[in-house]
């Protein structure tokens, strides 16, 4: 096995405890305002990024994104996971309607703001069963302290929306109540929010933030999970082909259903990397 990879299952291993409540099998310990998580020794900040027109681009733009894209990769620091998720989701039509469609003023232009909200409402009904579509990459590193924590991610933040900007596309960290509610739209996505999350309300009163977004039952068997009356099962792609297609990725997430899907990714040394190679190599050549 690759040493950075053995080190880093050394690192994340922690001692199980039976969860003995739904808010305990949430493996969050600690969350600040500027949306840092804690669990265990492990900070984690996340940043939502936009859509990279790579489909339709030509063969020479592939070929640029597809180095732009390395670049990115390798301005993450060894001793670090990183996680790509695409999440889809499907979109609360009255959550919708009040944030986004234009209200109605009787000012003699009600027909436009019928004609603009007409629009909207197309882009979101038809095949896609309302299914809206959000791009996430965590970072996640082992700090002795929030501050150690806070000041890497300004520095890595400012890395990954540099090299997310030279792929045309815009990247934003999330703060506390953004990832809370990532968190909500999986565990309660079928409940309406009856009240928006706030961090100091809810340290005033003393009551748990997981409060806010955990589901009220969550049962695990042998092949799926159950979260409230919904049902969920995990797939988990290990060894892959030796031939892959650019646009599988985009194959998987256009699935009319609540899905996620995610990349995981272990930055390893070069030295470390080319020596696993040449071993790859050499079994190859021996066989």
């Amino acid at each position: 096995m690759i040493k950075t990879l053995s080190q880093a299952l050394r690192m994340d291993k922690e001692r199980f405890k039976v969860p003995k409540s739904v808010q305990q099998a949430i493996p969050i310990q600690r969350i600040w305002p500027d949306g840092i998580f804690q669990q265990g020794t492990k900070f984690s900040k996340t940043y939502r990024f936009t859509d990279i027109n790579y489909y339709i681009a030509s063969k020479d733009n592939k070929t640029e994104m597809f180095l732009d894209y390395s670049e990115l990769l390798n301005a993450l620091d060894s001793g670090i996971s990183a996680k790509i998720t695409i999440n889809n989701r499907r979109i609360n039509k009255e959550e919708f309607e009040k944030s986004i469609l234009l209200p109605m003023k009787e000012d003699g232009l009600d027909h436009y703001r019928e004609e603009y909200n007409e629009m909207l409402l197309s882009k979101i009904t038809g095949t896609n069963n309302s299914i809206y579509q959000e791009r996430y990459l965590t970072v996640s590193v082992h700090k002795r302290s929030i501050d150690d924590a806070r000041t890497y991610f300004a520095r890595i933040g400012t890395d990954i929306v540099t090299h997310l900007a030279k792929l045309s596309s815009t990247a934003e960290g999330l703060d506390a109540e953004s990832r809370l509610q990532i968190f909500r739209d999986f565990f309660k996505g079928d409940v309406p929010q009856a009240f928006p999350f706030d961090l100091k309300q809810f340290a005033k009163k003393g009551t748990s933030f997981k409060d806010w977004m955990c589901p009220d039952s969550m049962e695990f068997e042998r092949d799926h999970f159950k979260i409230g009356d919904r049902y969920g099962r995990v797939l988990y792609m290990q060894d892959y082909a030796s031939y892959v297609k650019d646009d599988m990725i985009s194959e998987l997430c256009d699935f009319s259903r609540n899905l996620m899907l995610s990349i995981d990714i272990l930055p390893v040394p070069t030295d470390e990397a080319v020596r696993e190679i040449q071993n790859r190599l050499l079994g190859v050549e021996t066989t």
